[in-house]
């Protein structure tokens, strides 16, 4: 048995985008434990913890490493919508081809509210990884009526002290919503003989101008150099992709 402060550390490392076996390695917990906890096989033991911005004197997310990943697939490919009785869900919808990415955001979402159980529905082609809290507003302060791109999208100074801390978890969110990692090939003829080179490159893409500025303007703190056009946002510089590659890397 593991005590619930080891669960959690745990699952935020499931939250970075970290391999079952790589934590597995670092923690001594085995894979099977840790996909157990991933997937919403053994219950949440500890309820009632306030939400952290309902508090006399808001706090941030306790979480904020994850809270920084969850943003980024909020903004990218999430939304908020009323239940009933004051309760509010969060639905990210997510490509089944990529169940790594599945389970980091399930992980997220039990990171940021640990007591609120956390589903994931299959659809065509894609599973929505859900969570029902009457918090999400108040931590998603963006949600609000119509589509994202339709309305402003500005981070509170609390939300941006959080991906100032923690800008690379942030990017990864964005691309792992609406962002890619691809290999662009060309040839060169070098002493009469044609060449093939590839070169990988990263792609995001979204509809909203302050996501594409809340995107690019974190690149910039990390020093990635990008180009945009229109609503994509290439990073093709053999150095910038050399760090998401370390930082991000393909989907999975």
């Amino acid at each position: 048995m593991y005590d619930m402060g080891t669960r959690e550390r745990t699952l935020a490392l499931v939250a970075e985008g970290r391999s079952l076996s790589s934590i597995s390695k670092e923690t001594g917990i085995s894979r099977a434990t840790i996909r157990s906890w991933r997937t919403c096989i053994e219950p949440r033991k500890r309820q009632g913890r306030a939400c952290p911005r309902c508090q006399d004197e808001p706090a941030p997310p306790e979480e904020p490493a994850a809270y920084a990943y969850l943003l980024g697939l909020y903004l990218g490919d999430g939304h908020i919508s009323a239940h009933r009785r004051g309760v509010h869900v969060m639905r990210i919808v997510l490509d089944q081809a990529w169940p790594g990415i599945i389970d980091a955001c399930e992980a997220a979402l039990y990171a940021v509210r640990p007591d609120n159980r956390v589903c994931r529905v299959k659809k065509q082609g894609c599973f929505a990884v859900s969570c029902f809290s009457k918090h999400w507003p108040c931590l998603f302060p963006q949600h609000g009526p119509g589509k994202k791109h339709e309305r402003r999208i500005i981070l509170e100074p609390w939300q941006q002290d959080i991906v100032d801390a923690h800008p690379w978890e942030f990017i990864r969110g964005l691309i792992h919503s609406d962002g890619c990692r691809i290999v662009n090939w060309t040839t060169k003829v070098i002493a009469g003989e044609r060449k093939r080179y590839e070169y990988p490159r990263y792609f995001f893409t979204n509809v909203s101008e302050d996501i594409i500025r809340l995107f690019t303007d974190t690149l910039d703190r990390v020093h990635v150099e990008w180009k945009v056009n229109g609503r994509n946002v290439s990073i093709a510089r053999k150095a910038s992709v050399a760090l998401l590659d370390i930082h991000v890397g393909p989907k999975y």
